[in-house]
């Protein structure tokens, strides 16, 4: 294991001993998604925007919508924007990332997800380095972990693939406020971008159903602004809400305020949440941090009602 990886494991490895992997024979490392007739999950953080994490690697344990809104509320379970499950890779690919929203709807690609999963089997012991491929519903990608800035942060790049313009013609949105600009990019996923004066005195909650019902599928909606240091970025996000960050959002806001010539090939984009940082060439590359959380045990009796 790598230094960075380490460095990381010091934080938490009081927090994984004391949920150690289903079997006392060591080959338990293999699936470390059960205890006994529990389900282990790991949480984690991309910037406040935040995953649990379910490593399956025998494909045993299907998660559907009714368990993910379960443990997503935060009220009565345990609280998220979405449900993560790692399961076996396939054609090069080290894992295959499933990931379904809060309310249960499925996802392509969330960039601060994957980050999140890629902290949860490097922490897991079974990442087979410190570069590898997972694959996703929106493509392949490739992602490298190292260690972050504080305890139990790692930092995750991922190469997102290409940026391209979306299904929906711009020209079709209507606009309760009209903004400066627009554009649909998808990214794996659907976005719309609008360029506003002040990100932060939009009413999300009011303006973001209404922009989303505007697509078949739903998007995910960015609305930003240039700022001194990079963008400045406010997110609804597609089956979850106003969320702290996005970040295949901050990849398509990237991609659009570049297109529009407000920003140059690399940028770093401002949200609520924090930080990260973009790339734009043939493909976008997106760089930001991790955050160990804490591991969960779901009691059987749980799932049953789940």
């Amino acid at each position: 294991m790598d230094a960075a990886t380490n460095a990381v494991e010091a934080t938490v490895r009081n927090e994984l001993s004391a949920h150690p992997a289903p079997c006392d024979n060591g080959s338990a490392r293999s699936n470390p998604a059960h205890i006994e007739d529990r389900m282990h999950l790991t949480k984690h953080h991309g910037l406040g925007n935040d995953f649990l994490v379910l490593v399956d690697l025998e494909d045993s344990s299907p998660i559907d919508a009714s368990l993910t809104r379960a443990v997503c509320d935060r009220r009565t379970g345990i609280g998220a924007d979405g449900l993560i499950r790692a399961t076996p890779g396939r054609d090069g690919a080290a894992f295959t990332m499933e990931l379904l929203n809060s309310d249960g709807s499925p996802a392509e690609m969330s960039g601060n997800g994957i980050r999140c999963l890629v902290q949860a089997v490097v922490l897991a012991r079974i990442a087979p380095g410190s570069e590898f491929v997972v694959a996703t519903a929106g493509g392949d990608r490739a992602v490298a972990h190292g260690a972050g800035n504080s305890p139990g942060e790692s930092w995750v790049s991922v190469d997102m693939g290409p940026a391209r313009p979306g299904s929906v013609d711009v020209a079709a949105i209507s606009h309760q406020q009209p903004p400066i600009d627009a554009a649909t990019i998808d990214i794996g996923n659907p976005h719309l971008v609008l360029h506003v004066d002040d990100p932060r005195s939009v009413d999300l909650a009011a303006e973001g159903p209404v922009y989303e019902a505007q697509f078949p599928n739903g998007a995910n909606v960015e609305w930003i602004r240039p700022t001194d240091v990079g963008l400045e970025l406010s997110v609804w996000e597609r089956g979850a809400g106003i969320t702290m960050a996005c970040g295949t959002g901050a990849c398509a806001a990237a991609t659009a305020a570049h297109g529009w010539g407000l920003v140059p090939d690399r940028v770093r984009v401002e949200m609520p949440g924090g930080s990260v940082d973009v790339v734009m060439g043939e493909t976008v590359v997106l760089a930001g941090p991790a955050t160990f959380v804490g591991s969960i045990e779901l009691e059987p009796a749980y799932l049953v009602r789940s």
